[in-house]
């Protein structure tokens, strides 16, 4: 498919002749693709169909969340956490890498916003979005009323407090609909289109982060023949502008000069650089997913060079073994043996909602806060990649139980509670996998009734007849399905790897107790940059 040279510096940015490559299909509407920078995959939104996706290059598209209340507009924040805008709630939402969502922003002067749309964030942590109406219509939202009576751009400063009111930073009058919007590499202006109007407008960034100056930037952008809207923005690192437009993406200048234009199949909504040298450019167009590689890469945005050292860029700093972490919690580990992926699987074990998250059958039992601590879904994110990449079979271990928990024994007191809090049944939300971590297509299941992964499942016949004779044991809880699963592995003769932050249970001193005596004699206990460096 060849694409439109309107001038010469467009094929500084893209060849002319660049093939554009669908990765994935069949959705409603996708929308607000973002790159994990440490991870390697891409998010985006297929906003109708109510679920976020996930996209590998070994895996293709999976489900990373169902419902996602609308979600449209993703990025991250310097910390990624991803930042989503919530058309059926009419929020800004942020979700931790353990899953937990918080609520950032949902109000204006005492009234709903309309539905926040698109969302980029500023190098000292200011978040900014738009708020048009299109999620209170019908197919892309939640219809209902409006509370406001225009539709603006706001900012949630640097030190915004979850659930405070947002802050509008735009005249209250100027846009029909604002939509996509991005900084320019220095952050001193930032554009923001307007669907309806079909235009970009131009601003200063003031000193306390409102809109100023605001000028035409661009104009007519549509096409009485061609499908597509200013809609999705961002800018490259030279500062020129990528915009959604009719027949692709529209590219501009600094100086508001349209160079080119990039022909994609179907309509685009929305656009982002990623891959491993960010100058993969993803749009997400109606039912698909598009990708044309470029010769530049986007502006330098704060989450493309995080603070915090998350998931598997925990392989960077692991060349020893003990952790600080692990001291600095009186934990007795050690470095993990060298691993020999041909005979190692790991087993990602009870990490359900029921068990560990808000909201989940066990929640007072303090288990998902501990499972923050411990950090232990990015953990064993983190592991899974690690284990896909070496070849190693990835074995999730569900407890799963048929309405009313027919036949379970009530003799031990942890079936007592399990059938009292009617947990963990069959088709409920409880027995789901925590977000991040749903089996991919190459991964095994085992559902089990018992606190050991052995006895109710087919764990031992998977690998037996797959020649494994180690196991990485990970999961929750540490002082129940984890450590009777390293104990009877053990008993079998298998070897076992115990990474304790990809453990949780209902508080510290269970785990440490768990940890420092239950397993020691049973397992090499050890942590997650471990074991990932010992797979090396």
């Amino acid at each position: 498919m060849g694409h439109t040279v309107v001038d010469p510096k467009f094929t500084d940015l893209v060849d002319e002749h660049a093939a554009v490559e669908r990765i994935g299909t069949g959705f409603v509407f996708t929308e607000g693709p973002i790159w994990h920078p440490v991870d390697q995959y891409l998010l985006f939104s297929d906003m109708p169909g109510d679920v976020r996706r996930k996209w590998t290059r070994q895996s293709g598209v999976t489900e990373q969340l169902r419902p996602s209340n609308k979600g449209n507009g993703m990025t991250y924040d310097a910390e990624l956490n991803l930042l989503v805008c919530e058309h059926a709630t009419s929020s800004v939402a942020r979700f931790r890498p353990d899953g937990s969502r918080e609520l950032l922003a949902s109000h204006f002067e005492g009234q709903e916003l309309n539905s926040p749309n698109d969302i980029v964030v500023k190098s000292d942590g200011a978040i900014y979005f738009t708020d048009p109406t299109y999620g209170r219509l019908e197919h892309f939202g939640v219809p209902r009323p409006l509370q406001l009576g225009f539709q603006g751009v706001y900012m949630l400063p640097p030190d915004h407090k979850p659930g405070d009111e947002a802050v509008l930073v735009s005249d209250r009058y100027m846009f029909t609909q604002p939509n996509g919007l991005c900084f320019s590499p220095c952050e001193r202006w930032m554009w923001v289109n307007d669907t309806e109007q079909a235009n970009i407008r131009m601003f200063d960034v003031g000193g306390d982060g409102r809109l100023k100056n605001s000028r035409m930037f661009a104009s007519g952008i549509k096409d009485s023949v061609k499908a597509g809207v200013p809609d999705g923005m961002k800018a490259d690192a030279n500062g020129n502008v990528w915009v959604t437009a009719p027949g692709g993406v529209w590219v501009y200048s600094f100086e508001g000069m349209l160079i080119g234009k990039i022909e994609v199949p179907e309509m685009v909504a929305n656009l982002h650089w990623g891959g491993e040298d960010w100058q993969t450019l993803f749009m997400c167009a109606c039912t698909s997913v598009y990708t044309i590689k470029t010769k530049i890469r986007p502006r330098s945005e704060p989450f493309m060079s995080p603070k915090t050292v998350q998931s598997s860029s925990l392989e960077q700093s692991a060349n020893v073994g003990a952790s600080m972490n692990a001291s600095s919690k009186g934990l007795q580990i050690a470095a993990c043996p060298v691993l020999d992926p041909k005979k190692t699987a790991l087993l990602i074990q009870d990490l359900q909602n029921d068990v560990m998250m808000d909201g989940g059958a066990f929640a007072e039992t303090g288990s998902p806060q501990h499972a923050r601590d411990q950090n232990v879904v990015s953990n064993a994110i983190a592991l899974a990649e690690a284990a896909r990449r070496n070849g190693m079979p990835v074995i999730h271990i569900w407890m799963v139980c048929e309405p009313g928990h027919p036949l379970l024994s009530q003799h031990a007191p942890l079936f007592q509670g399990l059938k009292g809090e009617n947990a963990l049944v069959r088709g409920t939300w409880g027995v789901a996998p925590v977000p991040g971590l749903e089996p991919r297509p190459e991964d095994l299941v085992c559902e089990k009734m018992s606190m050991s992964g052995w006895e109710t499942s087919r764990l031992e016949s998977y690998l037996n007849h797959a020649g494994i004779d180690t196991i990485i044991n990970t999961g929750s809880w540490t002082n129940m399905s984890v450590e009777h699963t390293a104990r009877t592995a053990a008993d079998k003769g298998f070897q076992v790897i115990v990474p304790e932050d990809a453990c949780s249970t209902m508080n510290a001193d269970w785990h440490r107790a768990s940890i420092n005596f239950g397993m020691q004699n049973v397992a090499n206990v050890t942590d997650t940059a471990s074991v990932i460096a010992a797979l090396r």
